[in-house]
């Protein structure tokens, strides 16, 4: 059901895409700086793109800003994350360690306890 519901969420979006594809054809020029800051730097730099390009554009460099944004505004919790696993794996080795040295594989403590041997006296 959610494959079904996904697939058709899909065409939809497609079906959207296109037709604001469709309805933005007409060529529009972009520039790199305002005509008069250009001409009086001496450079000139403009293409001529389809109005579509421009819009689809903008909106995967606002998503790829956001995502490297996010991306770095996470680091800290991906390192105490990070932090916290490496802690834990000492801890696990070390109560492994503990337990080998006192000889109990794990198990449940009274159970331990009532299966040494007793003292006949």
């Amino acid at each position: 059901m959610i494959r079904l519901l996904r697939l058709l969420f899909l065409v939809v979006l497609a079906i959207v895409l296109m037709t604001v594809a469709l309805a933005n054809r007409a060529p529009v020029t972009l520039r790199a700086l305002p005509e008069d800051m250009a001409t009086l730097l001496g450079y000139s730099s403009a293409v001529e793109l389809p109005l579509f390009l421009v819009i689809f554009g903008g909106i995967a460099a606002g998503l790829l800003i956001g995502f490297v944004w996010e991306w770095f505004r996470e680091h800290k919790h991906r390192a105490a994350a990070s932090t916290k696993a490496r802690e834990v794996a000492r801890l696990e080795r070390e109560l492994a360690q503990m337990r080998d040295a006192k000889g109990n594989t794990g198990g449940d403590e009274v159970l331990a306890i009532l299966e040494q041997p007793r003292k006949a006296g």
